[in-house]
């Protein structure tokens, strides 16, 4: 028999993937809490418990909407980089012609996470 899923557990399940997911995405790409922290809204503190599973973003704040964004980004750019790590975060922190920035600079502000995701998401569907 199937188990009838409330709209609270869904929005906690979804609460609990997203906060391990970025913290995953930020070691990946080689983010420190500090920047972490800058790019999702959040204090350094508060992401210091989100590493230790003791802090879970709500689902419908602006930080988890941030983190989404930042979970997009990685994804596109493993994708671009073909899973290397290395590449990945060197990308990160080289100039950028397109974008006109460093990435890792662009990324503080919601406008430049968004331009930088929108700029990965093309490079991935280049055929």
């Amino acid at each position: 028999m199937l188990k009838s899923v409330t709209q609270p557990d869904r929005e906690q399940r979804e609460a609990q993937t997203v906060s391990k997911a970025v913290v995953r995405a930020a070691a990946a790409l080689g983010l420190s809490n500090r920047a972490l922290a800058g790019i999702v809204g959040l204090s350094e503190a508060s992401v210091s418990r989100l590493t230790r599973g003791d802090f879970m973003l709500e689902r419908h704040g602006k930080s988890f909407e941030l983190a989404v964004m930042l979970i997009r980004l990685y994804r596109s750019l493993d994708a671009v980089t073909g899973g290397d790590p290395a590449v990945a975060t060197a990308w990160l922190r080289a100039e950028n012609t397109a974008l006109n920035a460093v990435p890792l600079d662009l990324i503080r502000t919601v406008e430049g996470l968004v331009s930088t995701v929108l700029y990965l998401d093309a490079r991935r569907a280049v055929i």
